[in-house]
């Protein structure tokens, strides 16, 4: 006989309401607590949103902030802000450190010439210091995509809501923007918490996120929604903790292999894609749970019609959008 790896029993009876309160509860002070934090931490912002020039450098030589720091600080171009970047990945003699800098008042960016200058008093106190890459955006710029990471966002879960609204009832596309919110929210809260930087790849890891956690709500609203057709006098509550524990399988089994491919892009992926990958890893985790014990909790709140019209609407199929292939 062929061997077959289980996560979950074949079959569950777990009561996801239980602890409906609380976890529902933890969501909510999770969410105001990453409101708070990003208002009064604020977010570590990097080259794309806060402009300027970012400069990475390698050596075979070992990293000494304190003599970059000197070397550049006769240079007046304010303050720069020097860090080393340790990765596993990288070579016994391969060290890296990477220089912020803001541009100088009433000018738009970081002047090559500035640039230029830093490079060759780098040179002077590490001959064997190279730049592989230099990154420079304006404070319009920075601006500018500031907006539209906010816009691609709230356009991405309003997409979203209008599909699930279609496709189910105006209380699951509720439970299910409740649920994204959450996800970004307490997402966004943790890289305030601990100053993470906050770039273009994190936006597009919020949206990779989106899509991930409504692909699993939207697989349990679907059982859902057949087993209100099946189980016509069952309590929603009851029917709604036989939905999960039919689905869970299959969500236990989805987030645990997505995981398992993020993690090995956080311990070999190099620090470039680092926090991309971190904020994805984060995020299917709050996804999942959001799935389980967000989305569902407003649907049990704001109840579902089940009169006798909605349920033949049901027995044959729902309303007339109901079959869109997802």
């Amino acid at each position: 006989m062929a061997f077959r790896l289980k996560l979950v029993p074949a079959k569950t009876n777990i009561d996801f309401f239980r602890w409906q309160w609380i976890t529902f509860g933890g969501s909510i002070i999770a969410s105001i607590v990453s409101i708070l934090a990003v208002v009064i931490m604020g977010l570590n912002f990097g080259i794309d949103f806060k402009g300027g020039t970012t400069i990475r450098t390698e050596s075979t030589n070992a990293v000494d902030v304190g003599v970059y720091r000197a070397a550049v600080s006769d240079l007046g171009l304010g303050d720069v802000s020097i860090t080393q970047v340790f990765d596993p990945s990288f070579r016994a003699d391969q060290h890296v450190a990477m220089l912020r800098i803001a541009p100088q008042e009433g000018d738009e960016a970081v002047t090559p010439e500035s640039i230029d200058a830093v490079e060759q008093a780098l040179k002077k106190v590490d001959a064997a210091i190279t730049f592989p890459s230099v990154e420079s955006v304006g404070p319009k710029v920075s601006q500018e995509l500031i907006w539209k990471a906010i816009m691609a966002v709230v356009a991405a879960s309003a997409g979203i809501a209008f599909y699930v609204w279609l496709r189910f009832e105006w209380q699951f596309a509720l439970g299910t923007v409740a649920a994204l919110v959450h996800d970004v929210l307490v997402t966004i809260g943790v890289f305030a918490i601990f100053q993470i930087k906050f770039d273009l790849t994190i936006v597009a890891a919020l949206l990779t996120i989106l899509g991930y956690s409504v692909n699993d709500t939207v697989v349990i609203f679907d059982r859902l929604r057949e087993n209100l057709a099946k189980y016509k006098a069952m309590p929603l509550r009851d029917m709604m903790n036989l939905t999960t524990n039919e689905t869970l399988s299959r969500t236990v089994m989805t987030a645990t292999t997505t995981l398992l491919a993020l993690a090995a892009l956080i311990i070999f992926g190099g620090d470039v894609i680092r926090g991309f990958v971190f904020a994805m890893f984060f995020g299917v985790i709050i996804g999942t749970y959001s799935t389980l014990y967000v989305a569902k909790n407003i649907v049990l709140m704001l109840g579902v019609d089940r009169s006798e019209k909605q349920k033949k609407e049901r027995a044959k199929g729902d309303h007339e959008f109901a079959n869109i292939d997802a």
